[in-house]
């Protein structure tokens, strides 16, 4: 059965002021996401990604056009109303970790629900738990300058996943790290993914990362160039995914 859509980006368009002139970086961009699914965005620097990430995490407004997460257009959202969305919705993992530096792994880790006023046990059971699971349990009290890059992102990937988002958005995860290194935090990204049913979408210049994704988007020039559809079929003899490219104007005929 098909899963029900999480996300609708619906003609999505944004521009920039350059001097007394718009840029404009994304072009009426529209697809849906399901749920429980991962999805890749690629392209090369300058195609958009970042920007369109931001836009459906709801860190940016478009300057037309609208995103839709479960249900709810947050495009236009006042900042306590949006705020509210991302805390209870959305998990965000940063390329450069975005870590407090005053604080340790532990306490990063606690923020974004102890903002919602848990008790503090609670918060700390949970925390404890996952920097568990993301192979951090003797690191709990370091700081952030204390920690590797790798064990950073692990601290990033642990604090995105505590209050249980409907969706993952991931700006480069591995860009920073090493390929062991960012190899790690790519089975912990997907293994936190699954356990948790958590929608996931991943920017990422990382060809071999977006293939383990349900679905690929390949941004041009502000423009989907091609979108890979999901559930195109097994091959009887291989086994494999036989995943159809299709581009943006099949997509819109």
């Amino acid at each position: 059965m098909k899963n029900s859509s999480i996300l609708d980006v619906q003609n999505l368009t944004k521009k920039f002021k350059s001097g007394d002139k718009d840029l404009t970086v994304l072009k009426n961009i529209s697809f849906s996401v399901d749920e429980g699914t991962s999805c890749a965005i690629v392209g090369p620097s300058g195609s958009g990604k970042t920007t369109l990430l931001g836009l459906c995490a709801g860190l940016d407004k478009p300057s037309s056009g609208s995103v839709i997460l479960k249900g709810q257009s947050i495009s236009n959202l006042d900042e306590a109303s949006l705020s509210k969305v991302r805390n209870e919705q959305i998990g965000f993992v940063f390329q450069s970790f975005q870590l407090i530096s005053t604080l340790t792994a532990l306490e990063n880790v606690m923020v974004p629900i102890e903002l919602r006023g848990t008790p503090y046990r609670e918060v700390e059971a949970l925390a404890l738990e996952l920097l568990g699971k993301v192979g951090l349990a003797d690191r709990t009290h370091h700081y952030p300058t204390q920690l590797s890059g790798g064990e950073q992102q692990r601290v990033g990937l642990a604090r995105a996943f505590i209050h249980q988002p409907a969706i993952l958005f991931a700006d480069e995860p591995t860009g920073n790290l090493d390929g062991e290194t960012g190899a790690q935090i790519e089975k912990l990204l997907f293994e936190l993914n699954e356990s948790q049913g958590t929608t996931l979408i991943i920017v990422t210049h990382d060809r071999e990362l977006a293939a383990k994704c349900n679905r690929t988007i390949e941004l041009k020039n502000g423009e989907i160039l091609h979108d890979s559809l999901p559930d195109a079929g097994v091959d009887p003899e291989t086994g494999v995914s036989e995943i159809e490219t299709v581009s943006a104007a099949d997509l819109t005929s």
